[in-house]
C-alpha cells in the first residue's frame, strides 16, 4: 500500500471503540497516510464497528454496505472493517460479506498498518489483549478542551445479557504511570477535561499488584497542572466505596457527576442478570452517594423485557425511578444476544411487551 494512499474512516459505538479509532488514525497518520473525510476520494475506508446489541450490529452491517457501493462510484480499492463486530461474529460475516476486503479484530488494531502495507485481504482476529499506552500515536476526534481517557480494557464481570468479555477478553489496566503520561500530553495540547472510561472503571486496578486503585488514580490525576476537570463514566453501583465517594466529594477536579447504570433493581432481575447485588444494597449505594455529595448528578441506564420479568418486576423499577429521580436516566429493552446465558432462558419476553 503506497503512503500516498488517501484513507477514509467511520467510527461507531462507543466512546471505547472512539478511542480504538482515534488509535488507528494516530498510527496511520505516523506512518504517513492522508485521513479524508471524504469518502469519494479515498482509496481506503476502514469502519470500526460495534457489534454489542442488534441495533448496532444492524447500523454497522448497513454501513459496510453503503461505503462498499464506493467501489463502483469512488476511488474505494480496499474496504476495512475493524473492532466488535468481526472479532464476534469472524465466520458468518467472512461468508456473508464478500465485499469486505481486510477484517480487524478487537485485539489487532493497533497492527492496521502492517495489514494495509502487506494487503493482506482476509481476517485477522487474534484473542483480544492489547490495550494502547501513552506512547501510541493517537489523532483525538474530540473537541480539544476535552478527551476520552481508557484506564482500562475488557471485562471479568459475568452478566448474563452481555457478549462484551468474549469480545473484548479479560479485564486489564493500563499502568497508572501509563495514564498520567498521556493525560498530561494531553493536557499540553489544550485538554481541560479527561473522561475516563472502560468497561468499568471502578474495578481499575484490581488486575495490578501496585494498590492502586480508581480513588487513588484520581487523586494522581488531580495533581496535573492544567487539567481542570475528571469525568467518571462506566461505574458499577457495588464498586462505588465509601472510599471513592469521598474522593469525588472533596477533590475539587473530580466532577460531581457519576455514570452509573443499575439495570434494574427488583432482586429477581439483578440475580437473573448476574449483576452481583441486591436490590436494596443498590439503593443503599445510591442513597449514599446523594447523602454524601447532595449536589452529585447522577446518570444511569435500566433494561426492560429482560428473560422472566414481571409486571410486579417492572413497576417495582418504575417505583423507584420515581421515587430517587436520577438527573439522567437511558431505558433500554432487552436485546437477546446469542451465546450469551440469557439468550438460553425460556421465558423470553414478547417484543410488544418490552
Amino acid at each position: 500500500m503506497k503512503e500516498h494512499k488517501k484513507v477514509g474512516f467511520v467510527s461507531l459505538g462507543c466512546p471505547k471503540n472512539l478511542v480504538d479509532s482515534e488509535v488507528m488514525l494516530g498510527i496511520l497518520a505516523r506512518h504517513g497516510y492522508k485521513i479524508t473525510s471524504d469518502h469519494n476520494d479515498a482509496g481506503v475506508i476502514i469502519i470500526n464497528t460495534c457489534g454489542f446489541i442488534e441495533s448496532a450490529k444492524k447500523e454497522s452491517i448497513d454501513t459496510i454496505l453503503e461505503l462498499a457501493k464506493l467501489k463502483e462510484t469512488g476511488a474505494l480499492k480496499l474496504l476495512v472493517v475493524s473492532g466488535c463486530l468481526p472479532q464476534r461474529y469472524q465466520d458468518e460475516l467472512t461468508r456473508e460479506l464478500p465485499e469486505v476486503d481486510l477484517w480487524i479484530g478487537t485485539g489487532e488494531y493497533h497492527k492496521i498498518v502492517e495489514y494495509l502495507e502487506k494487503e493482506e485481504k482476509g481476517s485477522h482476529l487474534a484473542q483480544s489483549e492489547y490495550i494502547y499506552d501513552d506512547l501510541t500515536p493517537r489523532l483525538v476526534s474530540t473537541p480539544k478542551h476535552t478527551a476520552y481517557i481508557k484506564i482500562a480494557e475488557g471485562c471479568s464481570h459475568t452478566c448474563t445479557f452481555c457478549a462484551i468479555p468474549g469480545i473484548r477478553g479479560r479485564f486489564r489496566s493500563r499502568p497508572i504511570d501509563s495514564i498520567i503520561r498521556e493525560t498530561g500530553n494531553l493536557v499540553s495540547k489544550g485538554m481541560k477535561e479527561a473522561i475516563l472510561i472502560a468497561q468499568d472503571t471502578t474495578s481499575y486496578g484490581i488486575d495490578l499488584k501496585t494498590g492502586f486503585g480508581l480513588p487513588s488514580l484520581l487523586k494522581e490525576m488531580a495533581k496535573i497542572q492544567g487539567l481542570e476537570w475528571i469525568r467518571l463514566m462506566y461505574t458499577y453501583p457495588q464498586f462505588v466505596t465509601d472510599e471513592l465517594i469521598e474522593v469525588i466529594k472533596n477533590e475539587g477536579k473530580v466532577l460531581k457527576y457519576l455514570d452509573i447504570p443499575i439495570q434494574h433493581v427488583s432482586d429477581r432481575m439483578l440475580t437473573g442478570m448476574g449483576r452481583g447485588i441486591t436490590g436494596d444494597k443498590l439503593k443503599n449505594r445510591l442513597y449514599r452517594l446523594r447523602e454524601a455529595i447532595p449536589d452529585l448528578t447522577i446518570r444511569t441506564s435500566v433494561i426492560v423485557g429482560f428473560p422472566g420479568e414481571t409486571e410486579t418486576d417492572f413497576m417495582k423499577l418504575l417505583n423507584f425511578i420515581e421515587e430517587f429521580e436520577f438527573d439522567r436516566l437511558g431505558a433500554f429493552t432487552y436485546s437477546r444476544e446469542e451465546g450469551t446465558p440469557a439468550s438460553k432462558i425460556k421465558k423470553q419476553v414478547p417484543e410488544k411487551t418490552k
